[in-house]
């Protein structure tokens, strides 16, 4: 039996088929995953994602220390702003994708994933300073993740932001205390407005004594918008539609940035960081592309098969699924640099060759408009 969070009997009480990830048990699908992946699509889903690590950064340090430890530029935020990074080694293998959460200059939140929690972790106080406090508090708190057009529109009446001001106006990327009505005072809650579905949506970091009230709340709210409760398998056809990367398939510690199309996350005019000299020299001639591909609704590519391209092998598939939303299958691969995006190419499935396309990522973007 793995870990529970704090949701687990919610998720057993709604008819959820429960699995292991990451050590943690799991709802992967409650009514079906395609079900799920349109209603957040066209309405609202609400997932719990409690598994993923919270880790508190505060003192004087804190800034100058996430500078050194992170690729994107930290010092570009302001209160109340977050921001997407990549966290790497010296050679400029990626450790683990990251989102960072200023409160102020002297206080931080960190989101991991669970699968590298631990090593994120002692890296990160392994690498520390004497003026910094680092806290894993994952097991104190839960995260619950509102997603889909309706979003804000199910938030918006019993969301009150610290501070005033609109949960509609809030931009992307802004994170704010908060208090959800329904919530029992006293519990710490901070609601931001990022996610993993391609959708508008609001994420919210809620003690985990108060997750179940929370959770209640929201889906009290949702009903009357047609919000359905989703798990991990939504979740994944979700991002890899909508081209987001999944750490442990799209990259890892042999994948540097540049090499999973996230060089844009690395600001190598911030000054030193860990990895920086390496990614300099990367930069210009990284040792691999990473690109989309749509194959045929009959040919679902997985993880690790093989790409073929002029009869020899040109790269693997990272992730493969059915894309409800594009109607066909979508699948992104690591390939060589020499990999001809003109060219004909095919997946390996099982010994039997399926045609592909190369197309542009992301496979969906949202309309303009929803969020």
């Amino acid at each position: 039996m793995g870990r529970r969070t704090p949701l687990f009997d919610r998720h057993v009480a709604a008819g959820a088929r429960m699995v292991d990830f990451a050590g943690y048990d799991m709802p992967l699908q409650y009514s079906g995953i395609r079900d799920e992946h349109l209603a957040v699509r066209q309405r609202a889903g609400i997932f719990d994602v409690s598994h993923m690590g919270e880790v508190l950064v505060s003192g004087d340090a804190a800034q100058g220390w996430l500078q050194q430890l992170v690729s994107n530029d930290v010092s570009r935020l302001d209160d109340g702003q977050a921001q997407y990074t990549v966290m790497c080694n010296q050679e400029g293998g990626i450790l683990d994708d990251l989102i960072v959460y200023r409160g102020d200059q002297e206080h931080y939140l960190v989101i991991v994933n669970a699968s590298t929690r631990e090593k994120d972790v002692s890296w990160m106080r392994e690498h520390g300073g004497g003026e910094l406090d680092l806290v894993d508090a994952s097991d104190e708190l839960a995260l619950i993740a509102v997603q889909g057009p309706r979003s804000v529109d199910i938030l918006e009446p019993i969301t009150t932001l610290d501070g005033g001001g609109s949960l509609r106006e809030m931009g992307s990327f802004a994170t704010s205390r908060a208090r959800i009505a329904g919530v029992p005072d006293g519990v710490n809650q901070r609601i931001s407005r990022t996610g993993y579905s391609g959708e508008d949506g609001f994420e919210i970091v809620v003690d985990a004594g108060g997750a179940v009230e929370l959770w209640d709340a929201l889906m009290a709210a949702g009903g009357e918008h047609g919000m359905v409760p989703a798990g991990l398998g939504a979740r994944d056809t979700l991002r890899l539609e909508a081209g987001l990367r999944l750490y442990g398939q799209d990259m890892d510690e042999a994948t540097d940035p540049y090499s999973c199309g996230l060089g844009w996350t690395v600001k190598l005019d911030k000054g030193d960081f860990i990895g920086g000299d390496a990614l300099r020299q990367l930069r210009g001639a990284p040792p691999r592309r990473f690109v989309g591909l749509r194959l045929g609704p009959r040919h679902i590519a997985r993880h690790g098969q093989p790409v073929i391209q002029d009869g020899r092998q040109v790269g693997v598939i990272t992730s493969g699924t059915f894309g409800f939303t594009v109607g066909t299958a979508v699948a992104t691969a690591s390939v060589s640099p020499d990999f001809d995006r003109d060219g004909d190419v095919a997946v390996d499935i099982r010994g039997s060759k399926a045609s592909a396309e190369v197309v542009p990522l992301p496979f969906y973007k949202r309309p303009r408009g929803d969020g």
